[in-house]
């Protein structure tokens, strides 16, 4: 009997891993029931900004200015700016010819409306005249078979000749209609091209959508891979920079389908950074990937899972190498 106290009590308090980091923890092993995962780190919440593609400069643009890596920023703040030369008279010209052709609009518009008048006026007269033989044609009775007859073809001519006026006149109207169309069709046009203008120069002042901290983006450049620089030329597309928020870390980790069913909603687990092996933060088990995959001649398939991190460290960056370390649940029974 006092044997047994004696063993109850040398034992050790329980394991609070998963409360705090650990200092000197030691490695996980198969044969105490640990399964352990290799992952990176990643943020919860990020946003990748890469160079604006802009087609009417060949696909290059000049870095003027880059956030230094590290900074902190809030969301509108400037990020990156290029060179906006090119665009700026690419806008230039495209208001000339804007404004041109709205001009052209302007004069078309009131050209038209001076030639409705003037055939207006034209039909009005024609109108005038065709009354005047009808009345002309009432004295038919009062005068000679001769003066009878050029009544009747005065007459004529007149009926014709306003008809006439009146088709005319049809036809003109629709060919101006179609004439102001066609400029205003061409001023919307380049309104459009004056619009893509000026959103390309707002394109080239690259500004933060989250508030988080920069991570320079690595590049090609001088046959070696380093971050961009003032003065770069670099290509539509190209990744630039990343913004992380700092304050919500995971660890994304590929799961082989015979330790998927260790993982359960809610589940505790330690992350292991490869850097600081002697430390483990508390973590535990956010989302996993449905859908299985393998490799080709592969049986086993794998799939994605995401724990986050419970606590903020400033060890903790993204894209470092991690393990998660988490018990089976017979072990943990």
């Amino acid at each position: 009997m006092v044997l047994l106290l004696a063993v109850c009590g040398c034992a050790g308090p329980p394991n609070t891993r998963a409360a705090a980091p650990v200092v000197n923890a030691p490695l996980s092993d198969a044969s105490n029931g640990e399964i352990r995962l290799t992952g990176t780190i990643r943020a919860v919440r990020f946003f990748n900004v890469q160079v604006p593609q802009i087609s009417s400069q060949g696909g290059r643009l000049m870095l003027v200015s880059l956030i230094p890596n590290g900074a902190k920023v809030q969301p509108g703040g400037l990020l990156a700016e290029f060179d906006p030369t090119d665009q700026l008279d690419s806008q230039r010209d495209a208001q000339a010819k804007f404004d041109d052709l709205a001009h052209q609009v302007d004069q078309r518009a009131a050209q038209n409306r001076a030639d409705a008048a003037r055939r207006a006026a034209a039909l009005a007269q024609a109108e005038a005249d065709f009354t005047k033989a009808q009345l002309e044609l009432r004295k038919g009775p009062l005068l000679s078979e001769i003066d009878r007859l050029k009544n009747d073809v005065r007459s004529e001519d007149a009926h014709n000749h306003v008809e006439s006026l009146r088709q005319s006149n049809l036809f003109h109207d629709r060919a101006d209609a179609a004439a102001l169309r066609i400029l205003e069709l061409q001023r919307d046009r380049q309104k459009v091209a004056l619009e893509r203008a000026q959103k390309n120069i707002e394109k080239l002042q690259i500004r933060a959508q989250i508030a988080g901290m920069v991570a320079q983006e690595n590049i090609f450049r001088n046959n070696s891979f380093g971050h961009p620089q003032e003065g770069d030329q670099l290509f539509g597309g190209q990744p630039l920079v990343k913004i992380f928020d700092p304050t919500a870390m995971a660890v994304r980790v590929n799961v082989g389908e015979p330790e998927g069913a260790a993982l359960v909603p809610g589940m505790h687990a330690g992350v292991q950074l490869d850097a600081y092996p002697n430390l483990i933060f508390p973590a535990h088990f956010e989302s996993a990937n449905p859908a299985a995959s393998a490799a080709l001649g592969t049986p086993v398939k794998t799939f994605s899972a995401l724990f986050v991190l419970e606590k903020i460290d400033p060890h903790v960056l993204p894209d470092m190498a991690a393990a998660v370390i988490l018990r089976k649940p017979e072990a943990a029974q």
